[in-house]
């Protein structure tokens, strides 16, 4: 096998079978590659399963208030999401400037 008995040949196979590997291991379906994008993936769930958590414990207590039948929740409700005034109040709306 004088083939690969020649030094340049040796490194030029060594080399070729060094990064085909390293190509490999960065681009495969396990690869760094993937895992990096999966983590980064992950991450991104993560803040979003902390937003909506947040979000829900806000609701959850908005719930809370009306089911108690707190005053001040209920009329804050009916004025924003009914546009209910009290006798004797006027509303006043401001239209934005186009």
């Amino acid at each position: 096998m004088k083939f690969i008995e020649n030094k340049k040949t040796r490194f030029y196979i060594i080399t070729a079978v060094v990064v085909i590997g390293t190509l490999y291991l960065l681009f495969n379906n396990y690869g760094v590659v993937k895992y990096a994008k999966v983590k980064s993936d992950l991450e991104d769930l993560n803040l979003r399963i902390t937003q909506l958590e947040e979000e829900n414990r806000k609701l959850e207590a908005e719930i809370d208030s009306l089911k108690r039948n707190v005053p001040a929740k209920i009329e804050k409700i009916a004025r924003e999401k009914y546009d209910m005034i009290r006798p004797n109040e006027k509303k006043i709306e401001f239209k934005a400037e186009e």
